[in-house]
């Protein structure tokens, strides 16, 4: 039996321990925050795709992993008894002028080849929202049935138990065995940066916050960079802020609440909301803005998976299986673009 040890209980760490235990290795997850006690315990939850044109191998694994997630987190969903908060209802964006409304329609056409027939991108009148969607200056939207929304803290929780159900261990203390995945977020980032004496990635705080306002039949909404995401416990998540610079990486601000101004605007529905939760976090941001999957730039004897950045929990099904079919079976499948050397300073040619 392999034996696999993964650093970092965030969703990358998880994701890649469950893979792995599901082909029979015997894994132990080290992390000495706990679950999901980085960027992966966020609130926000959204899985949405990139548009749906200039195809490459980010959108493209990007798709499969989303066409993927239903049966995988309702797998752990039913062996654990405990709901990941996922569900595939799509999401909705405003069009705001003429030119975006002719953008969205040939997308549509690109989505139609793009997605092979298994979602949607489609405009569609803004009424078919109304009352959770504000009127659009053009009248109409953008539906696509492929973005799904899940809760971060309890997906983590649960995929945890279903490891620890299946004789995986999840501790915060505990020695290395047999092969070793570094899923440890920023601070992986910022060894590296240290390391190469560049920015290979780093941390990107985010803010956000959770509104009491049951929309948990209704797709999510995007809407000028913000997201707008009901969860099945009956709450309303929207975020997030991008800060690059900033002075505690865990505590909220201004700037949340000039976002829930913005949120408020947007839905008219949410005027009301009390606010339940205000969360802040840094998520790791690789310096090519793709995930890092493969091999370890410094421990060749290793692997690493890191860089989610705002992608994690959307790519973390098909990321898993990539990095179980290499770590397991010596089978290298991952695309140029999510190799840790695309993040990597370039070494100038002699």
């Amino acid at each position: 039996m392999a034996e696999v040890t993964v650093l970092g209980a965030g969703i990358f760490g998880l994701s890649v321990a469950w893979a792995c235990t599901l082909r029979g290795a015997r894994v132990r997850v080290i992390d000495p925050g706990g679950v999901g006690s980085g960027a992966s315990g966020g609130i926000v939850g959204a899985l949405a795709p990139h548009t749906p044109e200039n195809w490459n191998p980010k959108k493209q694994l990007q798709l499969e992993s989303l066409l993927l997630a239903e049966a995988w987190w309702t797998r752990i969903a039913e062996e654990t008894g405990q709901d990941p908060g996922y569900a595939r209802l799509g999401r909705v964006q405003a069009i705001a002028d003429a030119r975006a409304l002719d953008l969205a329609r040939a997308r549509a056409t690109g989505a139609g080849a793009l997605w092979q027939g298994r979602a949607r991108w489609h405009v569609v009148p803004d009424r078919d929202f109304a009352g959770w969607l504000a009127p659009t200056p053009t009248g109409f939207a953008i539906h696509d049935t492929l973005s799904a929304r899940l809760h971060p803290r309890r997906a983590c929780a649960a995929m945890a138990t279903a490891l620890t159900a299946r004789g995986a261990e999840v501790v915060r203390r505990g020695a290395v065995q047999g092969a070793v995945v570094e899923a440890t977020g920023v601070d992986g980032l910022l060894e590296l940066s240290s390391a190469f004496s560049a920015q290979v990635g780093n941390g990107v705080k985010g803010q956000g916050a959770v509104l009491d306002f049951d929309a948990r039949a209704l797709p999510q909404l995007f809407l000028d960079g913000l997201h707008i995401v009901p969860h099945t416990d009956g709450t309303v998540a929207i975020g997030s802020t991008s800060e690059r610079s900033y002075e505690t990486p865990d505590t909220t601000d201004a700037q949340l609440d000039a976002l829930l101004d913005k949120a408020r605007q947007a839905v008219p529905a949410l005027r009301h909301a009390a606010v339940l939760t205000r969360w802040a976090g840094v998520r790791p941001r690789a310096r090519s803005r793709a995930p890092m999957l493969g091999v370890h730039p410094l421990r060749t004897d290793r692997f690493i998976a890191n860089g989610g950045f705002k992608i994690g929990f959307g790519i973390a099904p098909a990321a898993a299986e990539m990095m179980a079919d290499l770590i397991l079976e010596g089978d290298d499948r991952i695309p140029e673009d999510f190799r840790p050397e695309a993040s990597l300073p370039k070494v100038p040619a002699p």
